[in-house]
C-alpha cells in the first residue's frame, strides 16, 4: 500500500452517512483509487457502470452487509478515483482490478459487474484466470454491439453534452423503470446522489476516462474469448433495459450455458429499480461452495 487517506466531498459523504462501511482511498496499478468496504464473509466486489460511482450500489448495500464482505470501489477516472499519470488502456484497467483483488481480498471473490463494470469483470476472468471465484453480470456491456432505444440515447447524449440537474433526472428516466419509485425509496440520499453524479460528469478528467474505458470496453468480446471464462457465470437483467435489452442476455445464456435472472420492472439498473429482487437473484447465483471462506479458485 502506498497511502491511503479519507475522501472529503460533501455528497458522498450524506451518502454513506449511517452505512457500516470504511471510505477510503489507496494507489493501486496508478490510480488513487477510492473504495467503500465493510461486513463479514464471504467477498464480494462490485463495479458499477459508466459514469457512475461505488455509491450507486447504496439501496442493495445493506443487505448484502448481511452476509458478505463488500467491496466497491469507484472505477479509474470516476467518482474519487483518479488516473495518477499515464494513458488509461485496457490492460491497465485490468491490472487495476487485480491491484484491487489482491490489496481487499483474502481469497478469489464473486466478482459482480454492472454495464461496464460487466464488460470489465469478463475481459479480468478471460485474461486473469482464477482470479475470481464467479462472475455475476448485471445488464452488461460487451456481449453485443451497442444498441440503445432511441431515447435512451438521444436522453444520454444531451446529458453528457450538457450535464445538470435536468438533463439528469431526464436520462434517468430512462435508465430506471420507476425514477419516482427509486427517488422515494434513497429518500433523503438522492439530492446527494443527483448532485454527485452531475459533478462527476461535468468534471473534464471523468469525461476523458468515461470515454476512453468505454472505447477500451464497450464493443462485444468474441464467442470464443467468452467461452474461456472457467469460472461459474450468471446474467442478472432488468426486463425493461432500454440500453441494452433483455434479448442479449437470452442470447448469450443460450449460447454460454450462462443462468438468467430477469427482474421485472426494472430498467438497466435492477439494483436501483428493484433491490430486494436484485439481492434475491444475487444470492440464489451464487452456490455455497463459491462462497466457503478460504476457498482458493
Amino acid at each position: 500500500m502506498d497511502g491511503t487517506h479519507e475522501i472529503d466531498h460533501p455528497a458522498r459523504r450524506e451518502l454513506l452517512t449511517d452505512l457500516s462501511m470504511t471510505d477510503r482511498r489507496v494507489e493501486l496499478n496508478g490510480v488513487a483509487t477510492a473504495l467503500i468496504e465493510g461486513g463479514n464473509g464471504p467477498s464480494l466486489l462490485l463495479l458499477h457502470g459508466p459514469g457512475e460511482f461505488a455509491a450507486g450500489w447504496l439501496p442493495v448495500l445493506p443487505q448484502l452487509l448481511r452476509a458478505h464482505r463488500v467491496i466497491a470501489p469507484d472505477l479509474p477516472g470516476h467518482g474519487a478515483s483518479r488516473v495518477v499519470d499515464g494513458d488509461l488502456s485496457g490492460e491497465r484497467v485490468l491490472g487495476w482490478l487485480d491491484a484491487v483483488i489482491e490489496h481487499t481480498c483474502p481469497t478469489p471473490p464473486v466478482l459482480v459487474g454492472r454495464v461496464l463494470g460487466g464488460a470489465i469483470g469478463a475481459r479480468f476472468a478471460i485474461a486473469r484466470p482464477g482470479r475470481v471465484a464467479a462472475l455475476v453480470l448485471v445488464d452488461t456491456l460487451g456481449l453485443a454491439p451497442f444498441d440503445p432505444d432511441p431515447r435512451f440515447e438521444l436522453a444520454m447524449h444531451r446529458y453528457l453534452g450538457q450535464p445538470d440537474r435536468s438533463t439528469y433526472e431526464r436520462f434517468m428516466d430512462f435508465c430506471a423503470y420507476d425514477v419516482d419509485g427509486a427517488r422515494a425509496r434513497l429518500g433523503a440520499r438522492w439530492t446527494a446522489y443527483a448532485t454527485y453524479a452531475v459533478d462527476q460528469a461535468r468534471s473534464a478528467s471523468g469525461q476523458a476516462a468515461l470515454g476512453r474505458m468505454l472505447a477500451e470496453f464497450g464493443a462485444p468480446l468474441p464467442t470464443d474469448q467468452l467461452d474461456d471464462i472457467g469460472v461459474p457465470t450468471t446474467l442478472i437483467w432488468g426486463r425493461d433495459d432500454l440500453a441494452t435489452s433483455v434479448a442479449v442476455a437470452e442470447a448469450a445464456a443460450a449460447r454460454h450455458g450462462w443462468p438468467l435472472h430477469v427482474i421485472d420492472e426494472a430498467g438497466d439498473d435492477p439494483p436501483l429499480d428493484q433491490p430486494a429482487q436484485f439481492v434475491e437473484a444475487l444470492e440464489s447465483s451464487l452456490a455455497p461452495a463459491l462462497l466457503t471462506p478460504g476457498r482458493e479458485a
